[in-house]
């Protein structure tokens, strides 16, 4: 029957003339494949991957070879790995599952003047029928052979789990000793940059995607059993670790670092709802409550009923929250936690803080207005944004938040820098705010130490105003900073020609001339060294 059935298949592949199923060349060796059913898929297996299929073989005008329906079983073996002959690796790494095919191999690509006696004599050429069942993904997640991961059941969707994820997973863990490890069926959390049990878990969690199964083989130390206390010895290391682990992505929660330094992180707890987030000036409704460290709720704010509303970017809640909550898409639950360094300023917490290295929120974005954007204002509504601004960014400044200052200003600027649409007595207004905002926007720089902006903002105020009092003083103030005493002397004497009773100039211009006497001071110090030496 077998025999029949490959003699009717080889019929069939020695007519070139069949058009519904064309002959094929694979590569430029001598291959040639003969589809004789379409696969229901787009994929092809990958090298590395372990292929299953059903065969049957004949050497061409000659005996017969093996046939794995006779033998009642598939045929598994691992693609591109030399585990078979070089045109089964070549004409499968082509097929589709559920495709069947009739191949043509060359001696070179077969067995070569060798043969393999008694079946297979030298320079024969082979032609097989190969069905394609299925094949498991199986890659080398590190390069060098040490993990091994096989996918035996796909996840869902396209993502995968980052450093800062928690998952949760499910294991079994065979040691190189032969001892089985299992969790319980809920499975274990943790932070993927954390690790558990052995670095493979890590390293493979990254490449899952949620519901997948695979089936880890691990080598070096990779497998190396994290809370083992013998890292450091050699003999009886193998003990320690594990070799097989069969491991499921259950699920993750996606923990996105705010702060970029560890100090806000938030954790979402269920998905928001579309693509938008809130940006300065929305008016958002939330619902959160504040923990210790020991679960006492030390604040509540908002329900369902009657959410808490408040305006972002204007201080109504503490800085850390807040850049949360604008991360946060409508509906999203996170959770949040804050580090001390952000808490410093938040005064209406109920209860003593003071020993709280860290607070942990729960917040709910019920729902959000951004603030309508700039370019849909008319021109009044620009200059009255832009005082609103500004006013803000004054009260900041006195409160010495020079950062949040400074971005206020800024703000206030990008409402005016494009006046086309300004009458003449609205441009004059615009252009009056403009210097004043980038004035104070220097004044802030300074403030924070950052003398090469502060000096770039006055110099840009001066391309407007050469004659701007202030804008000569600051700049001179940041030059002294970066001990560029040529261009301080020089903007100072210019600001005391237009404001010669000026004390704070005339302080400033003290300050300078110390400064030069200190500096040539420190000049011939170091000649009068260069000379005795």
């Amino acid at each position: 029957m077998a025999s029949s059935q490959l003699s009717h298949s080889l019929q069939n592949e020695q007519k070139t003339e069949d058009l519904e199923f064309p002959l094929k060349e694979i590569g430029n060796e001598g291959l040639t494949k003969r589809i004789l059913r379409n696969g229901v898929t787009w994929q092809t297996p990958f090298s590395g991957d372990e292929v299953e299929v059903h065969f049957r073989g004949q050497v061409e005008n000659g005996a017969l070879l093996d046939s794995s329906y006779d033998k009642g079983s598939s045929f598994r073996f691992k693609l591109g790995q030399c585990e078979v002959i070089k045109g089964w690796d070549e004409g499968v790494a082509t097929m589709k599952k559920g495709e069947r095919a009739i191949f043509k191999m060359p001696p070179n690509l077969a067995y070569g003047g060798a043969g393999s006696p008694p079946l297979i004599p030298p320079n024969a050429t082979l032609i097989y029928d190969i069905e394609m069942l299925s094949w498991s993904t199986i890659r080398d997640l590190t390069g060098d052979g040490g993990i091994m991961k096989k996918v035996i059941r796909e996840g869902e969707g396209w993502a995968a789990p980052k450093d800062a994820d928690e998952v949760l997973v499910k294991y079994e863990a065979r040691r190189k000793d032969g001892m089985l490890v299992s969790e319980p069926d809920k499975g274990v959390e943790f932070n993927v940059s954390d690790g558990y049990l052995c670095p493979a878990m890590s390293i493979a969690v990254k490449t899952m995607r949620k519901g997948e199964i695979a089936e880890l083989t691990i080598k070096f130390l990779y497998g190396l059993n994290q809370n083992s206390n013998r890292t450091n010895e050699v003999d009886g290391l193998l003990d320690f670790m594990f070799t097989t682990i069969k491991l499921e992505l259950v699920s993750w929660n996606i923990v996105t670092d705010i702060s970029g330094d560890k100090k806000i992180l938030k954790k979402i707890k269920k998905a928001g709802e579309g693509f938008d987030r809130p940006n300065e000036g929305s008016q958002v409704k939330v619902i959160y409550l504040c923990k210790q460290e020991d679960g006492t709720v030390i604040e509540r704010k908002g329900s369902k009923e009657e959410p808490f509303e408040f305006t972002t970017q204007e201080d109504q809640v503490h800085e850390g929250l807040e850049r949360a909550i604008m991360t946060m898409k409508k509906a999203e639950l996170a959770l949040v936690t804050i580090s001390a360094e952000y808490l410093c300023d938040h005064n209406n917490l109920h209860g003593n803080t003071a020993n709280n290295k860290v607070l942990y929120y729960e917040v709910e974005l019920v729902d959000f207005i951004k603030e309508k954007p700039f370019w849909k204002l008319d021109t009044q509504e620009k200059i009255e944004a832009c005082e609103r601004k500004k006013h803000d960014g004054n009260l900041l400044f006195k409160a010495e938040n020079f950062r949040r200052a400074y971005h206020k200003y800024d703000k206030a600027v990008k409402y005016i820098e494009f006046d086309h649409s300004f009458n003449e007595d609205e441009k004059r207004h615009a252009n009056s705010l403009r210097l004043s905002c980038n004035l104070n926007k220097a004044a802030c720089k300074l403030k924070l130490g950052e003398y090469t902006e502060a000096s770039r903002l006055c110099s840009k105020v001066l391309e407007q105003d050469p004659l701007n009092v202030k804008a000569l003083y600051r700049r001179c103030q940041a030059y002294l900073k970066t001990s560029d005493l040529k261009k301080a002397e020089a903007d100072i004497k210019r600001a005391l020609i237009l404001d010669p009773n000026s004390r704070d100039l005339k302080l400033e211009y003290k300050e300078l001339k110390l400064k030069q006497k200190e500096y040539t001071r420190c000049e011939a110090d170091i000649f009068s060294k260069c000379f005795q030496g």
